[in-house]
């Protein structure tokens, strides 16, 4: 990992809300050794830098503020004016980005190539300006973090799982917390994905490679060790601080768990709702959400109604059936690495009680027009969309990802499809079925992608941007 030198990272965006014709704000700063701490000011005067962590050399700043409710708001960040679309009365722009990153290897990428996609989005930016930028999960790949020290990797690759002691889990949550600081830091430094943050503001959920691969799919023998609380535990810092610009103690409004042991969070703005349950925290082998999950999203919906209402579920909530995959692997040895990858899945046997309580509920809120439901996942490296039936009309699933993790084979996107042929329905009355993007002829396009979410004159429309096959024709929703 290359060091970095003394400068300030950012400002990076964050959506806090609308409220009273005012949009509200917190942009992060990433001050690296003894750079001087920049300058913010809104259209009322100066902002106040409100110091919110340190690791080494790495402090993150925080300015909270708010702008006119109109395109045009704007600014200042060392007197430099930062342009934002905050009209969110009219036709509204979303952008959707997932997987922003790979398993090895990632910060060694060119990242003329890595970021060929954050370039796209930020000159459509440039054209048409986006009102918000939502992550729907792997924001950062973290699993190279566990190389900090020799404990974690063991503990990953269950070569040793007797418990360390308390000496060696100290240094390892230092290790951990300083090596994932650098991680972020570099992360936001580049180029193109900086300077679209820094003019729309973010709204992020995560999932697990955000604190590493396969987290809560993992054994419950490793869950519930002390590595892996210490690796949950610095991963859920981390993540409150660099993409929720907070700390655990200060949560923002939109989080809609009390007691933190949900991060689902919702938002709303004239006509629209976001919601982003959180599939990570409280998951286990058996289960993807837990009570306060739940009751998280139950509220989040009840509270929605009368909206148009966008879901962040980052594991697609519709997808092909897998009972059967489930059932071949403990026939072929050489695939018993991927039960984990499986069980990852809403639609995993493990969970198939709690995906129709999780249909369900998003079908209620959505046979109550005009609050129509739309989910956006990611977490697949492949872009595809789904329909759940209803009487109402169809409830969509829009897959997009990664937006720069490299895609898998063609050869593997086909025989998702083939899988897809044989979907079976969890819920009686309402079909499932899975689509290629519009004009495409496979289920699953094998491309790096982002999606573009709009509301133009009252109706609701969403479009694919694919590297190789360009734009996809508008699909309204």
């Amino acid at each position: 990992m290359t060091t970095l030198s003394e400068r300030n990272i950012g400002p990076i965006l964050f959506f806090r809300g609308f409220a009273e014709a005012r949009v509200h704000l917190a942009a992060l700063v990433i001050q690296c050794g003894n750079c001087p701490a920049p300058t913010v000011s809104d259209d009322q005067g100066p902002v106040t830098a409100e110091p919110l962590a340190r690791c080494g050399d790495i402090q993150l700043l925080r300015f909270q503020f708010s702008l006119p409710a109109r395109s045009g708001a704007a600014y200042r960040y060392n007197g430099a004016r930062y342009a934002l679309n905050a009209d969110f009365q009219n036709d509204v722009r979303l952008a959707f980005v997932a997987c922003n990153g790979k398993e090895r290897g990632d910060q060694e990428r060119d990242p003329v190539v890595r970021n060929v996609m954050w370039r796209r989005l930020g000159s459509e930016h440039a054209r048409a300006a986006f009102q918000l930028l939502l992550h729907g999960g792997d924001q950062i790949y973290a699993d190279e973090m566990l190389h900090a020290h020799p404990v974690a990797l063991d503990w990953i690759q269950r070569r040793d799982l007797s418990p360390p002691d308390a000496g060696t889990l100290a240094i390892l949550e230092q290790r951990l917390r300083a090596d994932l600081f650098q991680r972020y830091a570099q992360l936001y430094a580049q180029t193109d994905p900086a300077w679209l943050m820094a003019r729309v503001p973010s709204l992020c959920i995560w999932d697990d490679h955000d604190i590493c691969d396969g987290w809560g799919s993992l054994s419950a023998e490793q869950l519930d060790h002390p590595v892996g609380h210490t690796v949950f535990r610095v991963a859920r810092e981390c993540f409150l601080l660099f993409q929720q610009a907070c700390t655990a103690e200060s949560l923002p409004p939109a989080f809609l768990d009390p007691t933190g042991s949900s991060l689902s969070w919702s938002v709303q703005t004239p006509g629209l709702s976001i919601i982003a349950p959180d599939l990570r925290s409280e998951r286990r082998p058996d289960r993807v959400m837990g009570l306060h999950g739940h009751r998280a999203l139950r509220r989040a919906l009840h509270r929605a109604r009368g909206d148009r209402i966008l879901v962040l579920s980052s594991v697609p909530a519709l997808g092909p059936r897998l009972s059967w995959v489930e059932t071949l692997l403990p026939l072929v040895p050489k695939l018993r690495k991927y039960e984990d990858d499986l069980r990852d899945q809403w639609q995993s046997r493990a969970h198939r009680v709690e995906w129709q309580s999780f249909l369900r509920d998003l079908l209620e809120s959505h046979a109550a027009p005009p609050a129509a439901v739309t989910v956006l996942s990611g977490e697949i490296h492949l872009a595809t969309r789904g329909t759940l039936d209803s009487a109402v009309g169809p409830l969509h699933q829009l897959v997009s990802s990664g937006v720069t993790h490299p895609p898998p084979p063609e050869a593997y996107a086909r025989g998702l499809g083939w899988l897809a042929r044989f979907g079976a329905s969890p819920l009686p009355d309402h079909r499932l079925r899975l689509h290629p993007l519009p004009q495409r002829r496979e289920v699953y396009t094998a491309e790096r992608n982002y999606l573009v979410v709009e509301r133009q004159r009252q109706q609701w429309r969403a479009a694919w941007e694919l590297e190789v096959g360009g734009r996809t024709p508008p699909l309204l929703i």
